[in-house]
């Protein structure tokens, strides 16, 4: 498996006693205090960016808006990492460099919670108390609900149509492994004590541009940050912000895994579903995992066999192809979940975050003899994403070893400040370290350097699998300044 994958997190910011708080506004104080930025006077050089273009072939009539110089510095932070913090709307987002394994992408996501943590530190500091708050999930509790969104590329050759067709019920259906917990319903959705995803309760439509209102299950955006005619980005705005390890692993994994597949052309089976709009809320409020859900042709399937459908057909596409270990890893760890979902969704309070976070809610409930419309309760279910490792509750499970985890952390440490090795992200990331003070800006596809004299060069990074360690090492060795860098390019 060798695919290139990046995620973006939008986290919830609060500020304590603050009526008239500006959530932009904080979100630009919040990232300001990373410690971890080589340039901070660098730019994010929106190029190559139209949110407006449509993978249906069409364009949607607007203009995307350009920050000023000064206000784009107070929006985004450069990573050493090759990564980007930044302020989306009215939220401090991350996010991750492009990376290469479904395992590697998983330690530069946990990483930018580590980074999110540190602002928040110091920016608590100079208040002198916890003032802030910052949580890794979905929602507010009001009716509101924030992204998480997973970027896959894959060949421009295969039709739009084919993709969508193809994920739609994967993409309704997998959240039985991948939802964060819920407690409670929103956006006018049918009432309910607990859930499985956070986000399921937002999606309005099959298909659309749109990801902050109207929200599609598949998103058109065609952005792909790379060279238009040879690849698409898939931007997947539908899974949750996940805590555990596991399920992110499992969403990245299994998706690419179905990338490769459609990559190649394979067939897969034909599964339309009547209703997935109705169908992702039903999943989603599917605690037993055995819920009913009408296909287009009249029978009736669950979402446990819809995902062992496109289990066993991954299956049967690498029967006839050269398995690595990392796409095998990944294909036993999802039978060996939909195995335990089958038997006992219970069994999994160690690996997935919506079984954890029940339990660790019905376990204050028999000790408090409290319902779930108790106020605590709500509380109890934001706390478990609390950015803060001495009061999030997710971490109180980490640090009691009662979740299972892939990494180690020195693994997340590594992601803070090397770059992955395999993706152009390498080449931005050694740049930044390399020549910090010379880098006038950066986007996903080009590194600009200044060389004085207000001349700014664009060194264009337009394929995401070149500007790697093996294809660059030769090039930054012994290279200390901007223009032997530059000399030895123009070789």
């Amino acid at each position: 498996m060798h695919r290139i994958l990046g995620t973006e997190t939008e986290f919830g910011l609060l500020a304590k006693g603050s009526g008239q708080s500006d959530p932009v506004t904080d979100s630009m104080r919040l990232i300001s205090h990373c410690p971890m930025l080589p340039s901070p006077q660098g730019i994010w050089d929106y190029e190559n960016e139209n949110p407006f273009f449509d993978a249906r072939g069409f364009v949607v009539e607007g203009e995307p808006e350009r920050p000023s110089i000064r206000h784009n510095r107070q929006l985004n932070k450069l990573l050493l990492n090759g990564g980007r913090l930044y302020v989306d709307g009215a939220h401090p987002e991350y996010s991750t460099p492009e990376c290469s394994q479904p395992l590697e992408l998983l330690a530069y996501e946990r990483a930018g919670e580590r980074i999110i943590n540190t602002c928040l530190h110091a920016l608590n500091a100079t208040q002198g108390s916890d003032t802030f708050f910052v949580y890794k999930n979905n929602s507010d509790g009001k009716g509101n609900s924030y992204g998480y969104h997973e970027n896959y590329l894959l060949s421009r050759s295969v039709p739009f149509a084919t993709i969508a067709q193809t994920l739609i019920p994967f993409f309704v259906t997998r959240q039985i492994y991948t939802g964060a917990g819920k407690v409670g319903a929103e956006n006018t959705t049918d009432a309910v004590e607990y859930q499985i995803s956070q986000r399921s309760d937002f999606f309005e439509c099959v298909m659309d541009l749109n990801t902050m209102v109207k929200r599609p299950i598949i998103n058109t955006r065609d952005e792909p940050h790379t060279e238009q005619d040879k690849y698409r980005r898939l931007h997947v705005i539908v899974g949750d912000a996940n805590m555990a390890e596991i399920p992110t692993y499992l969403k990245i994994g299994t998706t690419a895994i179905i990338m490769d597949m459609l990559d190649a052309g394979w067939e897969f089976p034909q599964i339309v579903l009547q209703d997935p709009i109705r169908d992702i809320k039903t999943v989603s409020r599917d605690l037993a995992i055995n819920a009913s859900l009408r296909l287009a042709n009249g029978r009736s399937t669950s979402s446990l066999d819809i995902q062992r459908t496109y289990l066993k057909t991954a299956y049967e596409f690498y029967n006839t192809r050269d398995l690595s270990p990392a796409t095998k890893d990944v294909l036993v760890s999802w039978e060996r979940i939909l195995d335990k979902l089958e038997h006992d969704p219970t069994q999994l309070g160690r690996e997935l975050d919506w079984v954890a976070k029940q339990q660790m809610i019905q376990s204050f409930m028999d000790r408090k003899a409290c319902g779930w419309n108790d106020p605590r309760i709500a509380l109890l279910d934001l706390q478990y994403h609390d950015m803060r490792p001495d009061k999030g509750l997710y971490y109180t499970l980490e640090r009691g070893k009662r979740i299972d985890r892939l990494l180690q952390d020195s693994d997340i440490e590594r992601a803070l400040t090397e770059p992955p090795s395999n993706t152009r992200a390498f080449f931005r990331g050694t740049c930044l370290k390399q020549f910090a003070e010379k880098v006038y800006g950066v986007s996903w596809t080009s590194v600009l350097l200044d060389q004085g004299d207000d001349t700014i060069k664009r060194i264009p990074l337009m394929d995401p699998h070149r500007g790697t360690r093996a294809l660059t090492n030769d090039l930054l060795e012994g290279v200390s300044t901007v223009d032997q860098l530059l000399a030895k390019l123009s070789e």
